[in-house]
């Protein structure tokens, strides 16, 4: 895969969309197109994570036998199996969640975090991931800008939490850019799952694959950016900052943080990560499903210096 941008010139709609993803990514694109198109399909089943915090005796009950993942936790389950169900208190059994979305939210470190942030919150998978993971007296903000998907996500979290984590949570509205100046140095731990230009989804929606044009990557890197060069501000020196997205365009991913270390505004250094499936990139990690049976995520691990 290439390293780089990709092309400088302005492709538009479906030939435009083949034409800037065969150069990015080769004699691999032909492949990877295919598994993006079959694993968004999933005509037979969906993926599930299990939900923690439920009886997961109802769950195996309930659902029977499942195929178990790489990814502990998370299974395939047929369209109508019964995972959506709730325990004796309640607890929805499991929430649809592709793995590789999991093998991110786990990858940013949580055992001494006492305040938590995820900035683009919604629709809440990762965050039910952060509320498992923090310790019991971890306070966690959950951050979306948008009305409509901060219903969402009090949902998500009523449906899945117990009431003394939900407790422990507040949901708020900031716009994301701003956070480091109205919440400078406050967290110990930042999950900054972006918005991106989602190409797998382009690629499965005929309106917006009519739409497309390689500028998009470049209009969503900029907001990217400072989303990123924001959380890097609200957390602590020494502290963590996860940058994801579902992006397949370099530009998005490690050419983000490339550019917010280049720049030397902002004292980060990135970490090391290794994950079940995926394969490393120059700055962080990708899980892409024509080699994990998943994806695509992309995440990097940034700590700051001071």
């Amino acid at each position: 895969m290439s390293g780089g941008g990709g092309p400088r010139e302005r492709r538009r709609g479906p030939s435009g969309f083949e034409e800037h993803y065969a150069e990015l990514f080769g004699p691999r694109w032909p492949g990877l197109r295919a598994a993006l198109l079959g694993t968004a399909a999933v005509p037979t089943g969906r993926s599930v994570r299990e939900n923690s915090f439920a009886n997961l005796a109802s769950f195996w009950q309930r659902l029977g036998t499942v195929e178990a993942l790489a990814v502990p936790g998370c299974h395939r389950v047929p369209v109508d199996a019964p995972w959506s169900e709730r325990d004796e208190r309640g607890l929805a059994l499991a929430y649809a969640m592709d793995p590789a979305s999991v093998i991110a939210a786990r990858a940013l470190p949580l055992d001494t975090a006492s305040d938590v942030l995820d900035l683009c919150a919604a629709p809440g998978g990762k965050s039910l991931i952060l509320a498992e993971r923090a310790p019991a007296h971890a306070r966690l903000v959950l951050n979306d800008r948008s009305p409509e998907r901060r219903l969402r996500l009090k949902k998500v979290l009523l449906d899945h939490l117990p009431e003394h984590v939900r407790a422990r949570i507040s949901v708020t509205g900031l716009d994301g850019r701003s956070i480091g100046v109205r919440k400078p140095a406050s967290f110990d731990a930042v999950l900054l799952d972006a918005p991106c230009s989602s190409e797998e989804h382009v690629l499965l929606d005929q309106t917006a694959l009519s739409r497309w044009s390689s500028t998009r990557s470049e209009r969503l890197s900029r907001d990217q950016y400072a989303l990123l060069a924001a959380a890097l501000l609200a957390v602590r020196p020494g502290g963590y900052v996860l940058y994801a997205t579902c992006a397949l365009s370099p530009l998005e991913n490690d050419g983000v943080v490339g550019r917010l270390l280049e720049r030397g505004r902002h004292a980060a250094r990135t970490e090391p990560v290794v994950a079940e499936l995926g394969e490393a990139t120059e700055l962080g990690w990708q899980i892409l499903p024509d080699r994990g049976g998943c994806g695509p995520m992309y995440f990097s691990l940034l700590r700051r210096q001071g």
